[in-house]
């Protein structure tokens, strides 16, 4: 696979330099240079198969000159270990389970594939890689669990004190070894300002093999492009396989799909975007925000103004300033239409939210956590009677108990592991909202 730049197309190099490189020199995001479109018969075929076969599938197809057969193998085995469900609400309500697996969020998925592939990497290089990393939540555990004794590669993650739930920052700061917490004095996005500046710090390149695993990196978005072509494949939107139009279907099949999708950095909603230039059959996207709804905004009006985020319940999506938006512009050469014809935004504040909580709980009996509530929301709000909405559920109600427990005291059934977890001692690092300080941590390790 050949990528590009968003800065500049000119910008291109392949698809192992753009993993390890994490951004282009430029500083601009990796994109695809092209993708494959395939037609609704392609998709039809994959009805009924399993969601590690799809993902085999789709490596093979798109990684077949970065990556050998066996490696391919290798990759799709160590990654693909756990499903992603759908649950139905009612007969046109489907939720997408992304949450089962190991640490209980949709962002194992792209963490643990990039963790082979970066296994594989360090195996060809013979020398150590280092990641670092921003969370707001989830990513920092996922990173760390699936990079967790990985050979050839340390990882530092960097997360916003006081702002990430204790369950969550218990998932990533236990676990020791060659994982290192980060704990910053500021926001989300001072976490994220410092990635991007370890990777235009001299020193630090001289020194280190420097790469990140949040979703800035690509190698995160394409297994998250599986789970969409999972989901819609099986939902068989316009009946697939008679190569309907993207937008017939209420005669000769299911009814076409609208994804409702949490955002905050808006890697996941990208990947769906990139399912959908191949030619994934979906009507719309929804782009589900908390009050941190500069994306919505932009939806509505055409103006893209960042602004520091603002803490809420459902914490990974407090994002004032997402870095995957220049890829969504990318994506439609800046144009604000083309873009708010395919995706439509909407956002909640953390009461609407809490009620989305309740509801769901006495209306379905199925318990959502404060994320995934945002997603129903926006299912609610923006998809039509002839058409079919799917929830991507992006977290374990679990890993948000003190939101739950307040809401529903009898509802949560805490998994084991989690249990476990929270139990473990904490380590972390201590260190202001600047580079000097970031710098020396990771030139002492």
């Amino acid at each position: 696979m050949k990528l590009y730049s968003t800065r500049n197309r000119e910008e291109t190099t392949d698809f192992r330099t753009a993993v390890i490189r994490g951004l282009a020199p430029d500083g601009g995001l990796y994109m695809p240079s092209s993708l494959p479109n395939y037609p609704r018969s392609f998709w039809s075929s994959l009805r009924g198969k399993s969601l590690k076969t799809k993902a085999r599938i789709l490596f093979d197809l798109l990684l077949d000159e970065d990556f050998s057969d066996t490696e391919r193998g290798e990759i799709t085995e160590r990654a693909f270990t756990f499903d992603a469900p759908m649950v139905s609400l009612d007969e046109r309500t489907r939720v997408l389970e992304l949450f089962h697996g190991p640490t209980l969020a949709f962002k194992d998925f792209g963490a643990r594939t990039m963790a082979a592939m970066m296994s594989v990497f360090a195996r060809q290089e013979g020398e150590t890689i280092t990641i670092v990393t921003a969370t707001s939540g989830d990513t920092g555990a996922a990173v760390a669990h699936g990079f967790h004794r990985a050979p050839g590669v340390e990882v530092f993650v960097l997360y916003p004190s006081g702002q990430v739930s204790p369950l969550q920052e218990k998932q990533f700061t236990t676990l020791g070894g060659n994982i290192t917490a980060l704990e910053v004095d500021g926001t989300f996005d001072d976490c994220q300002r410092l990635v991007k500046a370890c990777f235009a710090d001299g020193k630090i390149r001289e020194t280190k093999k420097l790469t990140t695993a949040n979703s800035i990196n690509i190698a995160r978005l394409l297994p998250q492009m599986i789970y969409y072509i999972h989901a819609i494949t099986e939902l068989n939107p316009g009946g697939m396989d008679q190569n309907a139009p993207d937008d017939a279907g209420r005669d000769n099949g299911s009814p076409p799909v609208v994804c409702s999708v949490p955002s905050g950095n808006f890697g996941n909603l990208t990947a769906g975007l990139l399912a959908h230039k191949m030619g994934l059959p979906v009507r719309r996207f929804i782009a589900a925000t908390n009050v941190n709804h500069v994306v919505p905004d932009y939806l509505s009006d055409g103006r893209f103004h960042p602004k520091p985020s603002l803490r809420t319940i459902s914490n990974a999506m407090d994002v004032g300033d997402p870095s995957n938006f220049d890829r969504m512009l990318d994506l439609y050469g800046q144009d604000q239409r083309a873009m708010s014809r395919d995706i439509h935004g909407a956002w909640f504040d953390d009461r609407q939210t809490r009620d989305a909580i309740v509801e769901v709980w006495e209306r379905y009996g199925y318990l959502m956590d404060p994320h995934t509530a945002v997603g129903y929301l926006g299912c609610r709000q923006q998809t039509a009677e002839n058409e079919q909405g799917l929830i991507l559920a992006t977290a374990h109600p679990a890993k948000f108990p003190e939101t739950i427990t307040s809401l529903l005291p009898d509802a949560l059934d805490t998994p084991t592991r989690l249990v476990e977890t929270s139990a473990g001692q904490k380590q972390s690092i201590p260190v202001r909202a600047h580079m000097d300080a970031v710098r020396e941590v990771l030139l002492e390790n």
